[in-house]
Protein backbone atom coordinates (compact mmCIF):
# COMPACT_ATOMS: atom_id res chain seq x y z
CA UNK A 1 0.00 0.00 0.00
CA UNK A 2 1.48 3.36 -0.95
CA UNK A 3 1.55 6.36 1.36
CA UNK A 4 -1.39 8.15 -0.34
CA UNK A 5 -3.75 5.17 0.01
CA UNK A 6 -2.70 4.44 3.61
CA UNK A 7 -5.74 4.55 5.94
CA UNK A 8 -5.44 7.31 8.53
CA UNK A 9 -7.66 8.72 11.26
CA UNK A 10 -7.60 12.41 12.19
CA UNK A 11 -9.66 14.90 14.11
CA UNK A 12 -10.17 18.57 13.29
CA UNK A 13 -11.50 21.35 15.48
CA UNK A 14 -12.81 24.13 13.24
CA UNK A 15 -13.15 27.61 14.74
CA UNK A 16 -14.71 30.82 13.49
CA UNK A 17 -18.23 31.47 12.22
CA UNK A 18 -18.99 27.79 11.69
CA UNK A 19 -22.32 27.23 13.41
CA UNK A 20 -25.63 28.27 11.91
CA UNK A 21 -24.23 28.26 8.36
CA UNK A 22 -24.83 24.63 7.33
CA UNK A 23 -21.27 23.58 8.19
CA UNK A 24 -22.15 20.11 9.48
CA UNK A 25 -24.31 19.24 6.45
CA UNK A 26 -21.67 20.58 4.07
CA UNK A 27 -18.92 18.62 5.88
CA UNK A 28 -20.93 15.39 5.70
CA UNK A 29 -21.49 15.87 1.96
CA UNK A 30 -17.80 16.60 1.26
CA UNK A 31 -16.55 13.75 3.47
CA UNK A 32 -18.96 11.29 1.84
CA UNK A 33 -17.80 12.39 -1.63
CA UNK A 34 -14.21 11.78 -0.48
CA UNK A 35 -15.13 8.26 0.69
CA UNK A 36 -14.50 8.97 4.37
CA UNK A 37 -16.21 7.65 7.47
CA UNK A 38 -16.57 9.56 10.72
CA UNK A 39 -18.55 12.23 12.49
CA UNK A 40 -19.15 15.97 12.64
CA UNK A 41 -20.76 17.82 15.54
CA UNK A 42 -21.24 21.29 16.98
CA UNK A 43 -19.44 21.98 20.25
CA UNK A 44 -20.74 24.18 23.03
CA UNK A 45 -17.85 26.64 22.55
CA UNK A 46 -19.09 27.49 19.03
CA UNK A 47 -16.57 25.33 17.16
CA UNK A 48 -17.24 22.27 14.99
CA UNK A 49 -15.51 18.96 15.66
CA UNK A 50 -14.77 16.59 12.78
CA UNK A 51 -13.44 13.04 13.14
CA UNK A 52 -12.53 11.30 9.90
CA UNK A 53 -11.00 8.05 8.70
CA UNK A 54 -9.99 7.00 5.21
CA UNK A 55 -7.20 7.14 2.64
CA UNK A 56 -4.50 9.67 3.57
CA UNK A 57 -5.03 11.75 0.41
CA UNK A 58 -8.78 12.04 1.13
CA UNK A 59 -8.23 13.06 4.76
CA UNK A 60 -5.64 15.61 3.59
CA UNK A 61 -8.17 16.97 1.08
CA UNK A 62 -10.83 17.24 3.80
CA UNK A 63 -8.37 19.25 5.92
CA UNK A 64 -7.87 21.65 2.99
CA UNK A 65 -11.59 22.21 2.37
CA UNK A 66 -12.37 22.60 6.09
CA UNK A 67 -10.07 25.64 6.05
CA UNK A 68 -12.43 27.23 3.50
CA UNK A 69 -15.81 26.03 4.74
CA UNK A 70 -19.16 26.41 3.00
CA UNK A 71 -20.57 29.73 1.75
CA UNK A 72 -21.48 31.86 4.75
CA UNK A 73 -18.83 30.38 7.04
CA UNK A 74 -15.70 32.20 8.14
CA UNK A 75 -13.06 29.74 9.32
CA UNK A 76 -10.38 31.31 11.51
CA UNK A 77 -8.52 28.14 12.58
CA UNK A 78 -8.41 24.38 12.04
CA UNK A 79 -6.64 22.46 14.80
CA UNK A 80 -5.76 18.79 14.36
CA UNK A 81 -5.92 16.10 17.01
CA UNK A 82 -5.50 12.34 17.24
CA UNK A 83 -8.65 10.22 17.15
CA UNK A 84 -9.12 7.01 19.12
CA UNK A 85 -12.12 4.76 19.51
CA UNK A 86 -14.65 3.50 17.01
CA UNK A 87 -16.15 5.56 14.20
CA UNK A 88 -19.42 4.82 12.37
CA UNK A 89 -19.35 3.00 9.02
CA UNK A 90 -20.54 6.15 7.21
CA UNK A 91 -19.99 9.85 7.79
CA UNK A 92 -22.62 11.07 10.24
CA UNK A 93 -23.81 14.25 11.92
CA UNK A 94 -23.99 13.65 15.68
CA UNK A 95 -25.44 15.66 18.53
Amino acid sequence: MDRMSEIVRRGFLVRGRVQGVGFRWWTRRVATQLGLRGTVRNRLDGSVEVRAEGPRDSVDRLREVLRQGPPGARVTAVEEFDVTGPLPERFEIVA
